[in-house]
């Protein structure tokens, strides 16, 4: 398998975790977004959304998307860590958890929107923080409410990481370099520094990833 992804992409971060979690090999195929990479001809056609991380397979598929890849792994390879519930309303709670952060808070924050907000929209960059940091304020805010609700768990539910924790680390890596206050989030930091002390987690975070700066 290929992964194209960038260090720095929360997205393409939440499937190298799953791949790590699962144990699978892939070889990694940098596309920097900060230099357009993924605006040039060579990655527009094999990249229909021009996006990453995109996932191609030993015969040549190609997967887009980064929830649709991770629950295709998870599916494909069901051998390897399970990243969603067996149950039906495990595997809800997973998926609503998951989309706190990848449909409410990293649509209104990933690098094309911040970059609108200040090329074409003429946006400071203090008054385009200030935005980043509400809107990632807010969502996480909501995690933990929700993960209040639930039963206790070492994870985001349950007793091993699943697809929400995939979703969580990035973004938390994200509020961490954009300064946002994280106080008052008891048990998503719990969560975070948990999914951390494990080695799937380490070896998939920006620092670690060949194409990551210094």
């Amino acid at each position: 398998m290929k992964l194209y992804n960038y260090f720095r992409s929360s997205a393409s971060f939440r499937v190298r975790i799953a791949l790590s979690l699962k144990g699978l090999a892939y070889e990694y195929v940098p596309v920097h977004l900060a230099r357009g990479d993924h605006k040039q001809q060579a990655f527009a056609d094999i990249a229909a959304e021009g996006l990453v991380p995109l996932l191609e397979l030993s015969d040549g598929t190609r997967l887009t998307q980064s929830m649709a890849i991770i629950e295709y792994l998870d599916e494909a390879h069901p051998e390897g860590a399970r990243l969603l519930p067996a149950d039906a309303l495990g595997r809800a709670r997973v998926r609503a958890l998951s989309q706190i952060i990848a449909c409410e808070i990293h649509p209104l924050n990933n690098l094309r929107v911040l970059k609108y907000l200040v090329r074409d929209l003429k946006v400071d960059e203090e008054s385009k923080n200030t935005w980043y940091r509400h809107w990632v304020r807010t969502g996480l805010e909501a995690f933990e409410r929700q993960l209040a609700a639930g039963p206790a768990s070492a994870f985001c539910h349950g007793d091993t990481p699943t697809l929400a924790d995939c979703c969580l680390v990035p973004q938390i890596f994200n509020a961490q370099r954009f300064n946002t206050n994280l106080d008052g989030l008891p048990r998503t930091m719990a969560v975070f520094e948990r999914c951390m002390a494990l080695p799937a987690f380490q070896q998939a975070q920006p620092s670690a990833c060949p194409d990551a700066e210094a």
